[in-house]
């Protein structure tokens, strides 16, 4: 099983994963021991499709007789036939609506009956999990945190984006189901859990739930007062209530951390990309969560090179990022996307200006993210420890979500012996003794 692309990608390829266990089968390391071979595909922009086929490909030239290659996800929910004649190695082919079928499409596969490849993509306008396994993955071998998927599609309508093409809009999970999952993964001993969807600040909005995900937050925290850490990511501009902040402020649980894409902060920007433009809220709410959570960390992310994209509207973005001093920033250059509402803009800005702008934000923002963490040295920060190299253990702490934030290294000090480490899984406090752009180092509180 490989899975590409982001957290809520994974969640799909576990619980593909599970539906396969319980059907018989064991997961294997090797390619070559598989009988069947899924790749759990993205399709959010070019480089991500490439990135797809390529994996496709080698598995494909390498296929041994008897071996089933399955494409699954977004990049064949939208391109599935485009997938089957760039690599004619693919067996099946599985959308990301109905991911919860794999079992079905292997058999399908093994009876021999059905035309080459196996096409299963049906018109369904939502991604449907009924009779689904637990929508969740954990987010290293461990155990210590683990991510689950309150809802999935989108409702949305930014001009760049592909995902309501390819997930359909939002649909929630009952919260039942949500809290029994998070109960679960509690007993089995995780300690972290990081709550996903496309619009996690949506959530409940299909159900006729008004500010749900705080209702959501609240309950869980009622029912696992001992969970050690909840975080939220990808939060919408605009949906960041005054009672979803009072939440997280007045829970402990819950960290001081959120993930809101702005994607721009120039109005004309933003309003090309039919995103809120509203700066003045952006700003202003920040600004409130701030003051409700001191320490809250916050990460974002921004698109350089949209069309129509002047070097003033960038600049604005540049001199925003000075004025907000975000935690975490992450950029990506536009990329043209057929059927999106950004087609009839084309592609205006050319490639090396795109290439310029992305660098000049980066390393602004590598620059922010240094200064603001030599401002937690000498400060003692809880980390959650994930494992060890050569000698020095790494974790997280609240202010680092798995995979895309930074780490915190816990440098030995001289006056514990290898038996007396922090234990992968633990939660240990840790005196930071070093800053660098992206991690922090530190010793262990004796």
């Amino acid at each position: 099983m490989i899975s590409l692309g982001c957290a809520k990608n994974t969640v799909d390829s576990d619980s593909m994963a599970q539906l396969l266990v319980q059907d018989g089968y064991q997961p294997v390391r090797s390619a070559q021991r598989a009988s069947i071979l899924v790749v759990n595909t993205c399709g959010f922009i070019g480089t991500a499709r490439e990135e797809s086929y390529s994996e496709l490909q080698r598995l494909a030239e390498a296929k041994r007789p008897g071996q089933l290659l399955i494409a699954a996800g977004c990049l064949t929910q939208r391109y599935g036939r485009e997938v089957a004649q760039r690599v004619p190695g693919v067996d099946g082919i599985l959308g990301t609506r109905r991911w919860m079928d794999i079992v079905g499409v292997v058999r399908e596969l093994r009876n021999g009956q059905h035309p080459e490849p196996l096409y299963h993509l049906p018109e369904t306008p939502t991604l449907m999990e009924e009779n689904s396994p637990a929508s969740v993955v954990r987010a290293n071998r461990f155990g210590a945190s683990a991510y689950l998927k309150i809802a999935d599609g989108c409702r949305r309508t930014c001009a760049f984006c592909a995902i309501p093409l390819i997930k359909g809009s939002a649909v929630s999970r009952p919260p039942e189901l949500i809290l029994e999952d998070a109960q679960r993964l509690h007993e089995s001993g995780v300690r972290e859990l990081i709550l996903i969807a496309q619009d996690t600040t949506d959530y409940g909005h299909d159900l006729g739930m008004k500010d749900g995900l705080a209702t959501l937050l609240e309950r869980m925290t009622t029912a696992m007062p001992e969970l050690d850490w909840l975080r939220i990511l990808y939060a919408f501009p605009g949906y960041v209530t005054d009672r979803l902040i009072d939440v997280m402020a007045s829970h402990p649980q819950i960290l001081p951390y959120l993930d809101i894409p702005l994607q721009h902060a120039h109005p004309d920007t933003l309003t090309r990309m039919r995103r809120p433009a509203n700066m003045d809220w952006v700003h202003a709410t920040i600004g409130k969560m701030r003051l409700a959570m001191p320490k809250l960390a916050i990460r974002t992310v921004f698109i350089v090179g949209y069309p129509g994209e002047t070097e003033k509207e960038f600049q604005a973005l540049l001199d925003f990022m000075e004025e907000m001093r975000f935690d975490h920033a992450g950029a990506f250059q536009f990329s043209f996307e057929p059927g999106t509402a950004s087609e009839a803009l084309g592609d205006s800005v050319p490639t090396e200006v795109k290439e310029e702008r992305f660098q000049r934000l980066m390393e602004l923002q590598q620059a922010i993210s240094l200064q603001i963490n030599q401002t937690y040295v000498g400060q003692t920060l809880d980390v959650l420890v994930e494992g060890f190299n050569n000698g020095i253990a790494m974790g997280r702490s609240y202010r680092d979500a798995p995979e895309i934030d930074g780490l915190v290294l816990i440098e030995p000090d001289g006056s514990k012996k290898p038996d007396q480490l922090p234990a992968i899984g633990s939660l240990v406090p840790v005196i930071i003794t070093g800053a660098m752009a992206y991690d922090l180092s530190g010793i262990l509180v004796r």
